[in-house]
């Protein structure tokens, strides 16, 4: 069934047929007894999903990544798709608008997204309201990054902004250092200055009477040396954990017409072109750690082997984004049940 409308759906512009779906969603979750059909026929619960992981307890390892519910408006009726937890942003202080469109490409052919969004976003406060009214109490992740016109020197002061803001109304932290899409962001992933920064927001942290579990995401297109550097940052700063990975600038996975792929422009691509180096750098953290740093894998998850893949790698819970949307609304489910099933 999904085949069908996915073909519908890709004749449009991706960002159009975002908002169009999920606005088909909202339609279906308010209507009457349309909660319970989502829940019936795409969520799948058994205790043996069941996962703790930095303090928190997930119905089940399969989350819902950061970009696709920005804004946190579509909360109450995501968390009927089956996800253990979902995870919004990036968020910035104040609201932008990203960069120019078009700035998200379909690659059918490679199952892969190029997208250039540039944490557009409606800021953080416009988020913290409406998560103050959902009615799921699914787990929530905070992904934080820092507006565009923010130089990377007064960079901390965006993040701890948006921390303070989201504590009381997420369940975790990411700090996005990692996207290609914000000029000079990635600097941020430097030693000095990402140690710095990570610092501040877990001194921030620390200050209240029940802190909160702080993971930073970090980049694919990271070196041996560089990961050796956030293995140390992480374990020096004691941060709860890593999601590995963000989007690639790397485009040689892709096999679609080069012409093609050029005309796109910049923009970090996902999907299945990113799955192999985003296990690599799972399984180099989790040796080189000792197994001591929990990991959110992210990057090529369409199914439950490629879901197991990532778990046998070291990572304690994984997310979905592109594989969902090649894949359709039962991808949560049908991966729980393959995880099950092993």
């Amino acid at each position: 069934m999904y085949n069908l409308v996915k073909k519908i759906l890709f004749r449009y512009d991706p960002e159009q047929a975002h908002y169009k779906v999920m606005r088909w969603l909202a339609k279906t979750y308010n209507v009457g007894i349309g909660k319970k059909y989502l829940e019936s026929n795409y969520s799948f619960h058994h205790p043996s999903l069941e996962r703790t992981v930095f303090g928190l307890k997930f119905k089940n390892p399969v989350g819902l990544a950061a970009g696709f519910d920005k804004d946190a408006m579509f909360i109450d009726e995501l968390s009927c798709l089956g996800f253990g937890f979902i995870e919004i942003g990036t968020l910035t202080p104040k609201p932008q608008d990203g960069n120019e469109k078009p700035r998200l490409f379909r690659f059918p052919e490679d199952a892969a997204i190029i997208n250039r969004m540039g944490f557009n976003n409606q800021g953080v406060d416009a988020a913290v309201e409406r998560l103050k009214k959902r009615k799921t109490n699914i787990i929530i992740g905070g992904n934080i990054g820092k507006n565009k016109q923010t130089p990377n020197e007064n960079a901390i002061d965006d993040y701890a902004y948006c921390f303070k803001k989201l504590f009381d109304v997420v369940d975790y932290f990411v700090v996005n250092v990692s996207s290609p899409n914000t000029p000079n962001l990635r600097a941020l992933q430097e030693k000095e200055p990402l140690q710095a920064l990570l610092m501040h927001l877990q001194n921030l942290n620390l200050s209240y009477p029940k802190p909160k579990p702080i993971l930073l995401k970090i980049a694919p297109d990271l070196n041996e040396s560089q990961l050796d550097d956030v293995i140390d940052i992480v374990q020096t700063v004691r941060l709860s954990g890593i999601v590995a990975t963000n989007t690639t600038i790397d485009r040689e996975g892709l096999t679609a017409d080069k012409k093609m792929i050029a005309d796109t422009g910049a923009g970090g691509v996902s999907g299945k072109p990113l799955k192999q180096r985003s296990t690599e750098i799972i399984k180099y953290i989790h040796q080189k750690s000792e197994g001591k740093i929990p990991m959110i894998a992210v990057g090529g998850i369409f199914n439950g082997d490629d879901a197991r893949e990532k778990l046998e790698a070291g990572a304690s819970l994984v997310q979905v984004y592109t594989g969902f949307i090649y894949q359709g609304p039962a991808i949560a489910k049908n991966i729980c049940k393959a995880i099950l099933n092993t």
